[in-house]
């Protein structure tokens, strides 16, 4: 007979979200026995995006303890005998593959049947795989893709194995190939950036600040090809990669392929079971979805972003900590017969390479007015940008900042000043937002 658990709470998930919601139960007052959390990885719940950052940079000998969550937010790391101390079950290699919310059942990939009275689903997203786009050999050996600790491990093996000679390809033009391009240079081998798309970052920078981060990385060695599609990849003997196709017809040597062509939220366990909206498990400002007892959080919620009036996805660890947290709240204050106010979340985005590091807060929508150096041979470049939508500053974004600058350009994308040109603005450049920060302390 199948053995049967029963919990208070259940998690599904052990990223950023999961290890974020077991750190608010906790402030939150949780008795020993009550909070599981059922995660496929083999490892505690750590901050993903420094995958790409610290935990492939070979030269600073990194390890998983350093990244475990909650350092992306400076708090106390959650090392696994923390979940132990703190009366948690945290249920590692362990895959949720069947979920009955009516009966508030999930069965795992071992038979183990797990009761919940609240459950928490913190899946986040998976890679989208080179076969999902129709390449033909895409799982031929030395492919990576980065999501996962052994994900990384497999890689740096390589990075390693050909570290005289490493010749590696990156496609895709988003954050992880950026940062993970960046990683390998680093790390002495060639690299060449191929993606389709006209310019870097396409969905988030204008042409202009592609530019400049373009010709940062040219100047590091970094080839990059633009407007290029991969069609197919040559092995050799052994089945490994030893060359990228592209539709051009031409090709290019690599012994290392990274693949960052997207992410999907990992849904599937609940089709049919709860509403969905733009790809995501629709919630309210508490990350309740349609199904009582049920919440949503990080990359799979689509949730109200208050400050633009629509509902929208965030793929973004931030918003996956602070999703966490304010579900947490919303739940144990709903058991008190209290409330707590609406998600209202302020869209932040960052990324740093090499020695430059950038932030970002609001929306990307609108005119873009750019200030600052934006050469990309400066030995400490500093710029930014700004959108204005309706005469209003909706976004802000800034390369090179200090902590008190960083602070400034976040409190104007939530107030959404007005200006009174874009001329003015572009002179003004990033006094503009300093002064109006200086002026609302």
């Amino acid at each position: 007979m199948a053995e049967e658990k029963s919990y208070k709470y259940v998690i599904i998930g052990g990223g950023v979200a999961g290890g974020y919601a077991a750190r608010e139960f906790k402030k939150q007052g949780l008795k020993p026995g009550e909070l599981a959390i059922i995660s496929r990885e083999a490892v505690s719940p750590f901050e993903r995006p420094e995958l790409t950052k610290v935990y492939i940079d070979l030269s600073v000998n990194p390890t998983l303890a350093s990244i475990y969550c909650c350092a992306g937010t400076g708090e106390e790391k959650q090392y696994p005998h923390w979940y132990k101390q703190n009366g948690i079950d945290l249920i590692v290699s362990t895959e949720i593959v069947k979920a009955d919310l009516a009966s508030k059942t999930l069965v795992s990939d071992d038979g183990t049947i797990y009761k919940y009275q609240t459950l928490l689903i913190a899946t986040g997203s998976t890679c989208i795989r080179l076969a999902e786009h129709g390449i033909p050999e895409a799982d031929v050996k030395n492919i990576f893709y980065l999501r996962e600790i052994d994900d990384n491990d497999e890689l740096s093996l390589a990075m390693e194995l050909y570290v005289q000679k490493g010749q590696a390809v990156v496609i895709g033009g988003g954050f992880l190939s950026l940062e993970m391009s960046s990683s390998l240079k680093a790390n002495n081998h060639e690299v060449t950036m191929v993606f389709p798309e006209p310019w870097i970052l396409n969905r988030f920078f204008t042409p202009e600040m592609s530019a400049f981060y373009e010709g940062y990385l040219i100047n590091k060695g970094i080839k990059i090809i633009k407007g290029t599609a991969v069609t197919g990849f040559n092995t050799n003997s052994d089945g490994v990669v030893t060359e990228v196709k592209l539709d051009d017809g031409t090709t290019l040597d690599a012994n290392i392929v990274v693949a960052g062509v997207g992410a999907k939220p990992a849904t599937s366990l609940f089709k049919g079971q709860i509403e969905e909206l733009n790809g995501g498990l629709k919630t309210d400002g508490f990350f309740k979805t349609s199904v009582p007892d049920v919440y949503a959080l990080g990359d799979v919620a689509t949730f109200p972003m208050k400050m633009y009036g629509e509902m929208r996805r965030v793929e973004h660890a931030d918003n996956a900590r602070k999703s966490a947290g304010h579900a947490v709240k919303a739940i144990k204050a709903a058991e008190e017969g209290k409330t707590v106010p609406d998600y209202d979340y302020l869209p932040y985005f960052y990324s740093r390479f090499f020695d430059l590091s950038w932030q970002f807060y609001g929306d990307n929508v609108g005119e873009s007015v750019m200030f600052g150096d934006t050469d990309p041979k400066s030995p400490k470049p500093k710029f930014g940008t700004y959108w204005v939508k309706d005469g209003r500053v909706v976004g802000v974004f800034l390369e090179g900042g200090a902590p008190e600058e960083y602070k400034a350009i976040a409190e104007v994308a939530r107030a959404q000043p007005s200006v009174e040109s874009l001329d003015v603005l572009s002179k003004e450049g990033l006094s503009f937002a300093t002064k109006f920060y200086s002026t609302t302390l």
